[in-house]
């Protein structure tokens, strides 16, 4: 599926169970003050890194669910290459995650919720199957994305 089609994509009870699993990292996030997003990177079905949005907490303006995950898979592998990795987010990466995961040869990235404002992977930018880099990342949008959106949309409404 493209990110920008809008069709939806049937995903797998395990590529659920995967965007469940960071959908309970964005809820850490929100818990602690922060934009809830949440990711994981999985090799081999296997979750080798985990991140969520620490940007406030951490006083770094990079700290985002991806990069944190990122990094963490990196150092379980011992290498920043994550080929043969897929990256599952609740919300659509930004620019700068999207060069992140172009950098690190991610195979594929599944994300949840769109986003109209910054999304890298098909909303407001394509950066990641493009070929402007010596490196293409598969991507899939729109896994649970109702309920990555609801949450995303609740945490915002309470702060207004």
């Amino acid at each position: 599926m493209s990110a920008t089609d809008g069709a939806s994509t049937p995903f797998t009870e395990e590529e659920a169970g995967l965007m469940r699993a960071a959908l309970e990292l964005a809820t850490r996030a929100e818990a602690e003050g922060e934009v809830p997003v949440g990711a994981v990177v999985v090799k081999d079905g296997e979750i080798i890194g985990r991140g969520w949005n620490r940007t406030i907490g951490d006083s770094d303006p990079t700290a985002h669910a991806e990069i944190i995950a990122l990094r963490e898979a990196g150092r379980a592998l011992a290498n920043y290459r994550l080929t043969g990795c897929e990256l599952y987010v609740t919300l659509e990466p930004c620019p700068m995650c999207a060069g992140a995961m172009v950098h690190a040869r991610l195979g594929r990235l599944v994300y949840g919720a769109t986003d109209p404002k910054t999304g890298a992977a098909g909303s407001v930018f394509d950066l990641l199957p493009g070929n402007a880099h010596n490196h293409r990342v598969a991507v899939a949008g729109g896994c649970l994305g109702d309920e990555c959106g609801n949450q995303l949309r609740a945490f915002f409404r309470a702060r207004r």
